[in-house]
């Protein structure tokens, strides 16, 4: 084969690629943009109950929480960004309760992700947010979790298993009667 065939075949499968790559993108986001980063269905989602994989995240005190340490009580575990619009919508809603649930036996657990730690760290100001909450920088807290979009919340048991799992911004009601049903067990 001539130089010209090389030169065409070379730069032509690399396109091809590409174009493949696209094409299955918009295949898995339905062709809407930004389809796999923020969850645009609501609701509880079905999960297998089966023990929470445990995790070390450096929190904004600078200590690090492991989730083990936490056995015996109930998380709730969310998964959030600040340029999330529902994540924003629902801060105040998770902070209310979270202070309205101090006396019981009760943890939540704010993991950041797809985010700057600056904006994060503005985030948690803004809206006053008291609880402990990290930034999972490598993503290996959100793949061991199989996030898929934010906002996520997991509701782990006293047993430190996933009960739960909640996609979207959570109606306080909603969230009070699953936090009322885990703490009565």
């Amino acid at each position: 084969m001539n130089k010209r065939v090389w030169i065409i075949i070379l730069t032509g499968l690399p396109l091809l690629a590409f174009l493949g790559i696209l094409v299955w993108a918009s295949s898995q986001t339905g062709g809407r943009a930004g389809g796999l980063g923020v969850n645009t269905e609501f609701g509880v989602s079905e999960v297998e109950r089966e023990p929470a994989k445990d995790f070390a995240l450096e929190v904004q005190s600078g200590d690090t929480l492991l989730l083990s340490d936490l056995e015996g009580k109930v998380v709730m575990l969310d998964f959030w960004a600040s340029w999330c619009a529902p994540c924003r919508q629902e801060a105040p809603v998770l902070e209310e309760t979270y202070r309205n649930y101090a006396s019981t036996d009760l943890e939540f657990v704010g993991v950041n992700i797809w985010d700057l730690p600056d904006n994060a760290a503005a985030y948690l100001v803004d809206f006053g947010i008291s609880y402990p909450n990290g930034v999972d920088g490598e993503g290996l807290i959100a793949i061991d979790y199989g996030v898929k979009g934010i906002p996520e919340k997991f509701f782990i048991d006293r047993d430190g298993n996933v009960r739960q799992k909640f996609v979207g911004p959570i109606r306080p009601e909603k969230l009070r009667e699953t936090l009322d049903e885990l703490l009565a067990e």
